[in-house]
């Protein structure tokens, strides 16, 4: 299966983890890159994940993150059909960027777009390009 990790995902280890939501989640997004490295899963990456990857202050952590785009079994470039589907997108009230990521997963092939964004999980039902989910739910869905 071909997923998407958005950079909510990726990120998310290096927040506090005195949530217990955060530290699910981090615990789910942990399980997920396991099986990328399993190959039991083809992990997408994008034009939008190296661009804010690069704008991330703590080097340290954008190296590690940055890492993770050897494991990509394919990487989306920006084009036309990605620009039009992110306009569609944004019309359902998306911040442009989450917009761009969803338009890349989708362009890709992926059959999950997996993120800790809450905005973009509360629209996930109006997301008709592609399944949306947190890494929570997507374990539980490989589970079952």
């Amino acid at each position: 299966m071909k997923i998407y990790l958005d950079m909510c995902c990726f990120n998310r280890p290096y927040d506090d983890q005195s949530s217990m939501t955060i530290s699910l989640e981090t615990t789910a997004k942990l399980m997920i890159q396991g099986l990328v490295k399993d190959g039991r899963l083809v992990l997408i990456w994008s034009f939008m994940l190296d661009y804010e990857n690069q704008a991330n202050p703590n080097v340290a952590n954008q190296t590690e993150i940055f890492e993770w785009r050897k494991e990509a079994g394919s990487i989306v470039k920006l084009d036309n059909s990605i620009l039009e589907n992110a306009k569609q997108l944004h019309q359902l009230g998306l911040h442009q960027k989450d917009a761009l990521h969803i338009a890349a997963a989708d362009n890709a092939g992926a059959q999950r777009f997996i993120t800790v964004d809450k905005g973009i999980l509360r629209k996930s039902n109006e997301i008709a390009l592609i399944k949306t989910c947190s890494p929570i739910e997507f374990i539980a869905e490989l589970e079952e």
